[in-house]
């Protein structure tokens, strides 16, 4: 079993819960978003672990817009195929979205827009595997596990093209 360290951090949106184990970040979540249980208690708070701090630093970074691309080590847990659709999101770049039919063909999956979905919607990285930048068809925003208001702040810090997204 892994050892895992958490700090909390105050973002922009509201609180966080970030999490890392030995080999890298394990989580980054808003208070209250969907499928995120809570920190185990078998976790440690651990505020000065190197990794969790470089994880703030570049979190604010991207908040105060002078970080496109987060350089951290990743250790999501997941399965094969959740994994697959988290390193396509990685993909997309920054202030640009996708459809969850082209992250589906991406992840090698395609024709499974709705599995795809429910793997995004379990990514346990807000922000740093970027899946607000993906959108429903014809651009419609929907699903985020961490509310669809952080979903359009975040596009909306990025200027992500409008002609792209729904209103």
């Amino acid at each position: 079993m892994k050892t895992i360290s958490y700090a909390t951090w105050t973002s922009p949106l509201g609180p966080m819960l970030i999490a890392a184990s030995g080999d890298g970040l394990i989580g980054a979540w808003f208070d209250g978003q969907r499928h995120f249980a809570g920190s185990d208690p078998a976790w440690t708070h651990d505020a000065e672990q190197s990794l969790l701090r470089d994880a703030q630093r570049q979190l604010q970074a991207y908040f105060d817009g002078r970080l496109q691309r987060f350089e951290l080590a990743l250790d999501p847990v997941g399965t094969l195929f959740q994994r697959a659709v988290w390193r396509a999101i990685a993909a997309v770049p920054y202030g640009e979205v996708i459809t969850y039919a082209e992250l589906a063909r991406a992840a090698g999956a395609e024709g499974s827009a709705r599995a795809a979905g429910a793997a995004t919607g379990r990514n346990p990285l807000s922000i740093i595997v970027p899946c607000h930048r993906i959108v429903g068809a014809r651009g419609a925003l929907t699903g985020y596990a961490g509310g669809l208001a952080r979903k359009r702040a975040l596009l909306d810090l990025e200027q992500v093209r409008q002609a792209r997204i729904a209103a």
